[in-house]
């Protein structure tokens, strides 16, 4: 008991004023010269008797009353990319755990104003911990604001594979029903419904063109405008919040490992995830999130499609760079999926792709400073 009150006490010295922490040291160093004092006396005097007792109580309440580290947590789930699925299985892991999970139903408002911004980061804020918030928008910067920073937590995947997923999902749904989708796309006319991939993304039509490929590095660049210009600023940007910023950004093809990288890091919000997931009872549920109807463009149209989005391709290996070299940090040893295209059919498509019509790449050079843009409060 002696050895746990210790080791509690250890990690609370930051919580306290160092008159605190005085008192603390004070009364571990009498409560080892009475410790002296029994073995040499045979028996304790009854003053450290009452010390026991006292430092036996205050273990267990504060035992009741630290949250654990970190208590704040963020998904800000990137379309398309499992999240869906993780998110089911963080139901499973709140009740289970008892941490509060907000999930938000909003998914077609990832930029915000800097009055949104404001609101919605005091809103997260004002969860009760330990939470885990989650919600489809881009990286929000809380210290801009002055306001603590949450840990940051994502997934993301081989970007043309998540774009095939998108464009197919709008269409067509997933197994939990085609008639759902076409209520949820209402305005979408047949002819759009059942366009052809190939003549969408050979013929330069918008949503197979960038800026609407450019897509998961926004989540990651931030609020600012100039992260939703396709170019090496948001990229890097995006590079630099992932080291800064997110405990851990995992990828999809290796979403067993990613799952296990979680549950080591975050174990207050994540213990169990592996043995919930390769439950039959799960896997009924997470069976039913599978985009249907999907289709694989031609070689050509993948060219073209691969050279709009050499960004994302780049952050993309980064990202999986960074998550490698995390389970090797961690001494997990599995074997990595390969990705859905080889490398040597990437860096063909790199020397063979022409440059495709009617993109302008130029950033402009009139976007305000990155670092001047916000107000600060």
């Amino acid at each position: 008991q002696t050895k746990s009150c210790v080791n509690l006490l250890s990690v609370l010295p930051l919580r306290f004023s160092l008159r605190g922490y005085g008192v603390c040291m004070a009364t571990l160093f009498l409560f080892c010269f009475g410790s002296l004092f029994y073995q040499l006396n045979g028996g304790p005097p009854k003053i450290l008797l009452d010390i026991r007792q006292y430092l036996e109580y205050m273990c267990a309440f504060l035992s009741s009353q630290v949250l654990p580290f970190p208590s704040q947590v963020i998904y800000n789930r990137v379309g398309k990319c499992g999240s869906r699925t993780v998110v089911i299985l963080l139901r499973l892991l709140a009740e289970k755990h008892q941490f509060n999970l907000v999930s938000s139903d909003i998914h077609n408002k990832t930029r915000l104003t800097k009055h949104e911004q404001v609101d919605l980061m005091k809103n997260i804020s004002s969860i009760p911990q330990p939470f885990l918030y989650t919600r489809h928008v881009h990286f929000l910067n809380f210290t801009r604001f002055k306001i603590e920073q949450p840990v940051y937590i994502n997934i993301i995947r081989d970007p043309i594979n998540r774009f095939l997923s998108n464009y197919f999902f709008r269409r067509f749904g997933d197994w939990r029903g085609e008639q759902n989708h076409l209520i949820r796309t209402p305005g979408m006319k047949d002819d759009e419904r059942y366009l052809d991939i190939n003549v969408c993304i050979l013929e330069n039509y918008p949503e197979c063109s960038n800026p609407r490929v450019f897509y998961i590095i926004p989540y990651f660049c931030g609020q600012h405008p100039q992260c939703r210009e396709p170019g090496v600023w948001a990229l890097e940007r995006a590079k630099q919040n992932v080291l800064e910023n997110y405990l851990l950004v995992g990828i999809l093809e290796e979403l067993e490992d990613v799952l296990l990288l979680l549950e080591r890091l975050l174990p207050h919000y994540f213990t169990g995830v592996l043995n919930i997931y390769k439950s039959p009872d799960y896997r009924k549920m997470g069976n039913m999130t599978g985009t249907v109807r999907k289709q694989t463009p031609t070689l050509e149209a993948l060219q073209v499609l691969y050279h709009r989005m050499r960004y994302e391709y780049e952050f993309y290996n980064f990202v999986r760079d960074q998550f490698h070299l995390t389970k090797k940090k961690i001494g997990l040893k599995s074997v990595s999926k390969p990705p859905a295209y080889s490398n040597d059919f990437l860096r063909q498509l790199a020397l063979r792709t022409p440059e495709p019509l009617d993109e302008d790449e130029e950033l402009e050079t009139d976007l305000e400073d990155a670092n001047s843009w916000l107000v600060h409060p």
